[in-house]
């Protein structure tokens, strides 16, 4: 049996235990990798767990630890054992959370974080975003989320995102919610087996290193 480890980092810009749509989104990409290696058939199981970011006192800044109790290194930790790392963040304004923002700009350290042959830390890791939000902006976030993902190193899948927008000037959450929509729950889906599908060719075929 083949274990894939997944970390889902929710970008709440609350702190547990407040309900969170994008944890619940996120909870469910979690779900959905289980689900979905469960029924390939192919002896692989997935691993994971559901991480906030702002229950841990995680510092400003661009390096692995910027010291003074900075709960990042902690985080890091378990994103480096992870396979496959999911986003997930609210909109506000248009935007990824800024606590999103904040995991990114941490992100940029791996840049400087490599192995023998030159590769980073996250080379052969595989992302996937989740979005939520009341207002239109699904597609603006994710693509400015994925971006940064890629520019650090993480390999994106076809279809490595999902995401539910509410309609404009209205205050249902995802989470009040008492089904999935229908159209997430699909996307969801998809996303998680393009994920296990990209982590499977990785895992037999690495980046090559520097020359």
């Amino acid at each position: 049996m083949t274990t894939i480890r997944a970390l889902v980092l929710s970008c709440s810009l609350k702190k547990s235990p407040a309900p969170s749509s994008s944890e619940l989104l996120g909870t469910q990409v979690l779900d959905a990798l289980r689900t979905e290696a469960s029924a390939s058939g192919a002896g692989i199981e997935v691993s994971g767990e559901v991480l906030r970011v702002v229950d841990h006192p995680v510092a400003f800044g661009v390096s692995t630890d910027e010291g003074g109790g900075d709960g990042w290194p902690t985080i890091r930790a378990k994103l480096l054992e992870a396979d496959v790392l999911v986003l997930a963040t609210p909109i506000w304004m248009g935007q990824p959370a800024s606590v999103c923002k904040m995991v990114l700009e941490r992100l940029d350290a791996e840049l400087s974080e490599t192995d023998d042959a030159g590769r980073t830390t996250t080379l052969g890791k595989v992302a996937v975003v989740a979005v939520v939000g009341n207002e239109d902006g699904a597609h603006h976030t994710t693509a400015e989320v994925l971006q940064g993902l890629n520019d650090v190193g993480f390999s994106i899948a076809a279809n490595a995102s999902t995401y539910w927008v509410g309609e404009a000037m209205q205050g249902v959450d995802y989470n009040d919610h008492e089904h999935t929509p229908d159209a997430t729950a699909g996307t969801t889906t998809v996303a998680a087996r393009n994920a296990l599908h990209l982590i499977g060719l990785l895992h037999q075929h690495g980046y090559p290193g520097q020359s």
